[in-house]
């Protein structure tokens, strides 16, 4: 990976690609799928995340307000559809679904290895009391793959559909 423009970043989460979010806490990494969440500012970026307090990643989010949103391309789809369908309660989803953590700088959440794009978050770690809660971290550093040379993320796009309802081929 090679550093990334925080002031490009916006261009690969617009229109609103799947994500995955990962956290930290308590010596336990998890990811989520996410595909609530918008831009709010540009540089540093600041997205607007919606996460349940149902999900496990929850806690960790409101409790060390860390966490690094991964941009995983269109090749990952059937491990971000079983990522978003089972619980980091019940198993540790990187060994689960044979994703690689990577250590981030100055947060405790993992990078993900063999994504497109993924930037580190930091927020006001009290801002989500609600059982529903929209969080705002604010972008410290991002990372590209500098071998891919049109980047891919999925999309809701008519042309792409949502990882949200993808199935993977059998």
């Amino acid at each position: 990976m090679k550093a990334l423009p925080l002031g490009k970043v916006y261009q690969l989460i617009e229109p609103g690609p799947v994500v995955m979010l990962t956290t930290a806490y308590r010596g336990r990494a998890d990811i989520m799928t996410m595909s609530w969440h918008m831009m709010v500012d540009f540089e540093p970026p600041l997205i607007a995340c919606v996460v349940s307090e149902a999900d496990y990643s929850f806690a960790a989010l409101r409790t060390t307000g860390e966490c690094v949103i991964a941009i995983p391309a269109v090749g990952l789809a059937p491990k971000v559809v079983k990522v978003g369908n089972s619980s980091g309660r019940d198993i540790d989803k990187f060994a689960a679904f044979g994703l690689t953590p990577l250590s981030a700088e100055q947060v405790k959440a993992p990078l993900v290895k063999g994504v497109l794009c993924q930037y580190r978050m930091q927020g006001d770690r009290h801002a989500a009391r609600q059982p529903l809660q929209s969080v705002h971290p604010r972008g410290l550093k991002a990372w590209i793959d500098p071998s891919r040379s049109r980047p891919s993320p999925s999309t809701t796009t008519a042309t792409e559909p949502s990882w949200s309802t993808a199935r993977p081929s059998s």
